[in-house]
């Protein structure tokens, strides 16, 4: 399974050793893949230059344990614009033209309406919805998919 990575779950996760951090680990340890692009990693990174400079060190760690993926074009995100904001919109569409099974966001505000709900065959996960699924032996649809990759 791959599951497209949020700025907020990136910045979560390089923050501090909590369970987002675990959710992710997990998620590789169990043979998925975690994907971003540059546009959720230029998010992450500028919070934590403004809040958790310190942190930057586990951020580049994490980015190594995943697949980074190109940006889509932004018209693509257009047509999201009545279910999303401008800002959240490249970031489903990424996981869209990525062929993403899954994308983890903690951001309720924005996603928490879609949370549990599939869009152009990508299923909107909180990071409690995705730990239960995978607590429920979620399957694995690339068993070779092992943390890294590029």
């Amino acid at each position: 399974m791959r599951v497209f990575l949020d700025a907020n779950i990136l910045f979560s996760a390089a923050k501090s050793d909590g369970a987002i951090r675990q959710l992710f680990h997990e998620i590789c340890a169990l043979g998925h893949e975690c994907a971003v692009d540059e546009y959720v990693v230029a998010e992450a990174r500028r919070n934590l230059e403004l809040k958790f400079k310190t942190s930057l060190h586990d951020f580049e760690r994490i980015l190594g344990e995943v697949t980074r993926l190109p940006t889509p074009p932004a018209d693509i995100a257009s047509s999201l614009a009545p279910i999303l904001p401008e800002k959240d919109r490249p970031v489903l569409a990424s996981a869209v033209r990525h062929g993403c099974h899954a994308l983890l966001t903690g951001d309720k505000a924005h996603f928490g309406h879609l949370f549990g709900k599939t869009i152009a065959g990508v299923s909107i996960q909180s990071p409690q919805g995705l730990a239960e699924f995978l607590a429920a032996g979620a399957p694995r649809l690339n068993p070779r998919a092992r943390g890294r990759r590029r």
